[in-house]
């Protein structure tokens, strides 16, 4: 497989997760205020490194539900930075999926822009190295959320969700690569 469909197949999968919880939940993610939802991602990625660090869990969740989360929570964040926080859901299951959709496609594309540039560096990373990456984007996140959603010189917080969208899914690939083995 080529990144493309390495890429592709883990969406399909995370995207399933997403439309299974739209149809139990219905879009009720929109009620996330920024702040919360970067916190929903920081303890998603705090708990794969603490089970990369203990070596074990006492929960079920395994770490590539926690990073499938923080796919499907930083395209949450994408969509919540284009339309604002609600006190009501206020979008059907398709509406959500298409948003979904959208960004995916700008995602994928800044996935290959960047394969361009550093040749698939990321194949060649150590999976740990992924967690780190993924919790400082949340923080910087958190920052520029701290700043008002300032910046000086650095990228916004839409870029930043992108990041972790590649950056999980680089994860999803190596543990898919180490069963198939």
């Amino acid at each position: 497989m080529n990144t493309i469909q390495e890429f592709d197949e883990i969406i399909r999968k995370c995207r399933k997760v997403f439309t299974d919880k739209l149809n139990d939940y219905g879009a009720s993610w929109r009620l996330f205020r920024p702040s919360s939802l970067t916190d929903q991602l920081f303890i998603k990625a705090e708990r794969i490194r603490t089970l990369e660090t203990k070596g074990n869990a006492k929960i079920e969740d395994s770490i590539e539900s926690e990073l499938v989360a923080i796919v499907n929570y930083s395209l949450i964040g994408l969509i919540q930075l284009k339309h604002g926080a609600v006190l009501c859901p206020d979008m059907t299951p398709e509406q959500a999926a298409s948003e979904y959709d959208l960004f995916v496609a700008e995602t994928k594309k800044l996935l290959l822009d960047k394969n361009h540039d550093y040749d698939e560096a990321w194949r060649m990373m150590r999976t740990q190295s992924y967690t780190d990456f993924i919790l400082v984007k949340i923080n910087r996140i958190k920052q520029i959320e701290d700043n008002g959603g300032v910046t000086n010189v650095s990228e916004g917080i839409g870029s930043n969700y992108q990041d972790i969208i590649n950056y999980a899914v680089f994860g999803l690939i190596k543990i898919l690569e180490s069963k198939n083995e």
